[in-house]
């Protein structure tokens, strides 16, 4: 079957998460038990209260079949309350909301809706592939935005060139930060809104970590920032707040116009969140905020545990203030690669290279804070005997 296939696929680099699930499972033939810190996929289960909405929602005959592509109208109202609850908001459920089916299917979908064979996306890097990977899907070309330590993991979006500015159709933000843990102010978001508005560019922010927070630290919605709703929209997931990654369910939330294309693109490739699952994202969003502060302190303590023991080794680590990840820069003599494939061999332990998220992450591993607790102690006992 030969050159048939489209160039976009042949174009794809191997997913990282690919790459690592290989790696574990040529340990695994071996014998070996492989401890990952590679996928952020949170090992805490969904709260009991969610999964017996979903169990009685799933009898209703009409949530048998096809639902909306825009999701219920319950699950877009409760997630309009979640937003006035959380961020002091507005955002109206019946035309600036729409459900997704994980925060990631929103995500590549985006890009049809602004790109065209030749447009120009910016894009974070490093940053969550998808972002790239969506641009190419649409045709269109990925302009890196370098996020450095210098520049506290943000994009200088000053430094881009005008010539690029004015051909680009969106940008791309992602705080909290995957996968450098970085966050963002207000202020910040106010440069960005200004940014846009000059060269007619949407703001599309994946804000999935938001809820994932350490020490008193609450991050802001990029909504909230004056003139937000005119030029952009939010990405959220109930995967990472709410340990509900199985179960895919998301939301984005914006400019209408932007919704409303959202909405074209899925409704002609998708048929929708199941409506049992939107029913129980809305017990989700009515669950009581010590929920989160519980789980939270159980990240708090992996994060600090796993922060000393890098210490320890040589390694630079930042405690980062949200996010379900520790952003770690390598020790001197090593690249990302060769530290990630030397605790592979010596520990059977595995650390995600920084270059796996782009090129500006060399020099970096992350390593994901969602093993059970006795993983963690186990995989930090045999880094102790690490030989670098």
């Amino acid at each position: 079957m030969e050159n048939i296939f489209a160039d976009r696929v042949n174009k794809v680099p191997p997913y990282i998460f690919v790459q690592i699930s290989r790696k574990i499972a040529e340990k695994k033939a071996q014998g070996i038990n492989v401890i990952s810190f590679g996928i952020g996929d949170p090992d805490l289960p969904t709260p009991s209260s969610i999964i017996d909405e979903l169990i009685s929602s799933s009898t209703t005959p009409g949530n048998h079949r096809y639902p909306e592509s825009e999701g219920l109208l319950s699950f877009r109202k409760e997630v309009s309350i979640w937003y006035k609850s959380r961020f002091g908001i507005e955002v109206n459920p019946e035309n600036e909301i729409i459900s997704l089916i994980g925060a990631k299917e929103g995500i590549g979908h985006a890009a049809f809706c602004f790109i065209d064979p030749g447009d120009i996306a910016l894009v974070p890097d490093p940053g969550y592939p998808v972002y790239s990977i969506g641009t190419l899907f649409a045709g269109g070309h990925s302009y890196l935005m370098p996020l450095t330590e210098n520049n506290g993991w943000l994009p200088d979006i000053d430094s881009i060139p005008p010539n690029i500015a004015n051909k680009a159709k969106v940008i791309w933000l992602n705080y909290p930060n995957n996968p450098t843990g970085a966050i963002a102010t207000s202020d910040y978001f106010k440069h960005v809104v200004k940014f846009a508005e000059k060269y007619n560019i949407a703001v599309l922010h994946d804000a999935c970590y938001t809820e994932i927070t350490y020490d008193g630290y609450k991050p802001p919605s990029f909504l909230e920032t004056p003139g937000a709703m005119d030029i952009g929209a939010e990405f959220h997931s109930l995967s990472k707040t709410f340990n509900m990654t199985g179960w895919r369910l998301g939301m984005a939330a914006g400019n209408k116009d932007i919704i409303d294309k959202l909405l074209i693109v899925k409704s002609n490739l998708d048929s929708g969140v199941p409506a049992a699952i939107q029913e129980m994202g809305v017990k989700a969003l009515q669950e009581p905020s010590n929920l989160i502060q519980e789980r939270n302190t159980i990240y708090k303590n992996r994060r600090d545990l796993v922060i000393n023991k890098l210490n320890s080794l040589g390694l630079t680590v930042d405690p980062p203030k949200a996010s379900l990840y520790i952003w770690a820069k390598v020790p001197e003599g090593f690249t990302s690669e060769s530290f990630s494939e030397t605790v592979l061999e010596q520990c059977d332990v595995l650390v995600s290279p920084g270059t796996g998220y782009g090129e500006n992450g060399a020099g970096y591993v992350r390593l994901s804070l969602t093993l059970s607790d006795k993983d963690i102690q186990t995989a930090l006992e045999r880094m102790s005997k690490l030989n670098i």
